[in-house]
């Protein structure tokens, strides 16, 4: 395949990825922006593939390497349950960040990829490989951090260290410092110590920087590597002068940027704030007054008592979180929905912007169970309802329905728009125990009058609801 033939191939992949973006901003559309993006990747790998910079040689290897890495995709795509995909996005931005770290250092030892570069061009090019591995690095080891967050495998409450903010600024100047020494080296195995050094600075910044956020955080956490790998790509392709990889990489950059500060503002959350800090301790326990006294007292339902309250309403709002996603409930939630509406109940879904474990989280999980899309309202579009809804069922969620964010400023969360459930005439919360939530706030919406506790597996008590409501 010629250059121009390529670049043409090119350019038509970096259009279906400009719609496919498009199409994956509405839940209508997202199957056909799924599709662009398909068919651009395959566009794309196949251009690379068969362009003039791959010879006969190198084919097999990377057919081998396609079919390696294809077969693992494959297993993940067919075995992660829904409520491993916030770990699993972690785990492949590690990925992103771990080949422009790997391709930086092939790039600069490779003798071909420099041999024409002098003057100014091996100064560019060398800043190209320099910073392409500083962002692969961070990427990489904040991505693994994330990962182990999300997956309960490292604790949510925050670390933060004593003077944190100097120790990044000391390591930001030892990296600008170890720059110059790696720009101004006079051979591969002199600019190989600066490289290296930089390289565990940045890892060890990726790992300060994501243990320093909270558990409320997390979904934040998310979108804001999914922007960092998009950089990490548009780096890896400055390195290798591929213009799809930079023209790529930034749309994925930025999309995750814009994603990200979208979230933080629906959280009334700082974005510098949020990557300085984050906020949030623990959880998992059942929250006390200081001097050791309950909380407050609570009310707690039968499913038989729930089913009759949704049989007698006229206005239902059900807010998932992530107990249901972990209970997989989401499609007997789908079959009390149609069974309500079929008896002329007026159901809506309320999907605050960072309920669940990462964007976009619950929106895929009523996807899935088939709940149409045209009764899933952002919270915006829904909160100035709640004192006309009968019923407001919350699943599995928590912080994103907790009143002290409007009621306590001293409140970790104090300021943080929520889904104001306990404005409806009654509130159904649905939970295991009396558990904090992933941020480990307690929650008063527990002890108020109008709100009623249903306790147990999500997926068992809505089974039972269903089967109550038919009866």
């Amino acid at each position: 395949m010629s250059e121009s033939l390529t670049t043409v191939a090119y350019l038509g992949a970096t259009i279906l990825f400009i719609l496919s973006l498009g199409g994956l901003s509405n839940p209508e559309s997202s199957r056909r922006g799924n599709l662009y993006g398909m068919v651009g990747m395959a566009i794309a790998v196949l251009a690379t593939i068969f362009g003039p910079h791959v010879t006969m040689a190198g084919i097999p290897w990377i057919v081998g390497a396609m079919v390696v890495g294809g077969s693992v995709g494959l297993y993940a795509a067919r075995t992660v349950q829904m409520t491993q995909m916030p770990e699993l996005v972690a785990l492949m931005h590690s990925l992103v960040g771990l080949a422009a770290m790997l391709v930086g250092f092939a790039n600069y030892i490779d003798p071909a990829a420099s041999a024409h570069n002098t003057g100014a061009d091996k100064a560019i090019h060398e800043i190209e490989i320099y910073v392409g591995i500083l962002i692969g690095a961070v990427t990489f080891s904040g991505s693994i951090i994330a990962f182990g967050k999300l997956s309960a495998r490292i604790g949510g409450k925050p670390v933060l260290l004593p003077g944190r903010h100097l120790l990044n600024l000391a390591g930001l100047l030892v990296v600008i410092w170890f720059g110059r020494e790696f720009i101004h080296a006079a051979s591969v195995q002199a600019g190989m110590t600066p490289l290296v050094v930089m390289t565990v600075i940045a890892l060890l910044f990726g790992i300060h920087m994501v243990m320093a956020i909270g558990g409320a955080d997390m979904p934040v956490v998310v979108s804001m590597l999914n922007s960092y790998s998009g950089w990490a790509a548009a780096a890896t392709g400055f390195m290798l002068s591929n213009d799809l990889l930079i023209v790529t990489g930034a749309l994925v950059g930025s999309s995750g940027a814009i994603l990200s500060y979208i979230m933080c503002r629906a959280m009334n959350r700082n974005f510098i704030s949020v990557i300085a800090g984050g906020f949030g301790t623990g959880g998992g326990t059942a929250a006390v007054k200081k001097e050791g006294e309950p909380a407050g007292e609570v009310t707690a339902i039968s499913a038989a008592e729930t089913a009759e309250l949704l049989r007698e309403a006229k206005n239902v709002i059900i807010v998932p979180g992530y107990g249901m996603a972990v209970a997989q409930a989401q499609h007997t939630v789908f079959e009390i929905t149609k069974h309500l509406r079929e008896k002329g109940v007026n159901v809506r879904f309320g999907i605050h912007p960072v309920a669940g474990r990462m964007p976009g989280h619950m929106n895929v999980l009523l996807a899935e169970a088939k709940v149409p899309y045209d009764i899933v309202m952002e919270m915006d579009e829904i909160n100035a309802d709640f004192p006309d809804t009968d019923v407001a069922m919350v699943i599995g969620a928590n912080d994103i329905v907790n009143p002290a964010a409007q009621e306590d400023p001293t409140s970790p969360i104090a300021g943080m728009p929520v889904l104001e459930v306990w404005k409806g005439k009654t509130s159904i919360v649905m939970k295991r125990s009396m558990a904090s939530g992933y941020a480990g706030v307690d929650n008063p919406l527990f002890y108020k009058d109008n709100n009623r506790m249903l306790f147990g597996d999500a997926k068992k008590m809505l089974d039972e609801v269903l089967v109550a409501l038919k009866s």
